[in-house]
C-alpha cells in the first residue's frame, strides 16, 4: 500500500494533519463529576471493554477549569470497533474525581500521571502518588499558570542563562566562566620558570585572559633564550 504522505505528481506531500481522522470518529460524551462513575460504568457494560487512555485539559478560563478524558474502545471482536470519549469537567481548588481504577485496572498509571501533571485528585484510587515528577516537586507541571522555568524556591534558586539568542558573539566571559579563567591564568603564571613577569605576560597574553597567538613564544623558548644569554649553559636538574 503506498505511502499517504507521497507526493501526486507535480505536487507537494499532503500536510500529516491533512490524513489523520477526523476529530468526529468517536461518539463523544460530556458527563458531570456525580455522574462520571455511573456513566463508564454502563459504557464498559455495554462493550467498551478497553480503556486506551485518561488525560488532561486545562481551560485556565474557563469554568470548569480542567477536563478529564476517558478514551474507551468497544467491539474490539467484532469487524466494526467503535470508539467513545468520555469528557468530564472538573473544578475547584482541589478537584477530585472517583477512580476507575477498579474497573480497568489500566487507569491505574493513567490516573497517577493525571494526578501528577494537573493537580487532578482521583479518590478511591490504590496507590496516588507522583509517577514523572520527583515526590518533592512543587506543583504541576501541566497548568497553565505553572512558571515557565519552574518554581522559584530559596533553596534551589534559578540561575539567569546565557543562550545564544541574547548573548552577542565575542562577548567576554562573565561570571563563574570568567572566575574559572582567572583561576587558570594564575595557574599558568605560577608554574613559569624563576617567575619572570615577562615570561608570564608574554604566555599569558598582555591581557588577562587574552589566547596566545601563533608568534607567541612559549614558556620553554623563553626560558632557552634566557639561558642562551647568560653563556649558553643550560640548568642542572633542581638548579634555579
Amino acid at each position: 500500500m503506498p505511502s499517504s504522505q507521497t507526493p501526486p505528481a507535480g505536487a507537494t506531500a499532503v500536510d500529516p494533519t491533512a490524513v489523520r481522522p477526523p476529530i468526529d470518529d468517536a461518539r463523544i460524551i460530556r458527563t458531570s463529576p456525580e455522574q462520571l462513575r455511573a456513566e463508564l460504568t454502563a459504557l464498559k457494560n455495554d462493550g467498551f471493554t478497553m480503556l486506551l487512555d485518561v488525560g488532561g485539559v486545562d481551560y485556565l478560563e474557563r469554568t470548569p477549569r480542567f477536563d478529564v478524558v476517558y478514551h474507551l474502545l468497544g467491539g474490539i471482536t467484532t469487524a466494526q470497533p467503535e470508539r467513545v470519549r468520555v469528557l468530564c469537567g472538573v473544578d475547584g481548588p482541589e478537584p477530585t474525581l472517583p477512580t476507575v481504577s477498579d474497573l480497568w485496572p489500566s487507569a491505574n498509571w493513567a490516573e497517577r500521571e493525571v494526578f501528577d501533571l494537573f493537580g487532578i485528585r482521583f479518590a478511591g484510587h490504590p496507590d496516588l502518588r507522583r509517577i514523572q515528577m520527583p515526590d518533592e516537586w512543587v506543583g504541576h507541571p501541566l497548568r497553565k499558570d505553572y512558571p515557565l522555568r519552574g518554581p522559584a524556591l530559596e533553596r534551589t534558586p534559578r540561575p539567569s542563562f546565557a543562550l545564544k539568542s541574547n548573548v552577542a558573539a565575542g562577548t567576554p566571559a562573565f561570571g563563574k566562566t570568567a572566575a574559572a579563567l582567572q583561576r587558570q591564568i594564575v595557574a599558568a603564571r605560577s608554574h613559569v620558570p624563576n617567575g619572570d613577569d615577562s615570561v608570564a605576560a608574554a604566555h599569558s597574553g598582555s591581557d588577562p585572559g587574552a589566547a596566545p597567538t601563533a608568534g607567541d613564544a612559549s614558556t620553554t623558548e623563553l626560558a632557552a633564550e634566557k639561558n642562551a644569554a647568560r653563556g649558553g649553559q643550560l640548568p642542572k636538574d633542581g638548579a634555579k
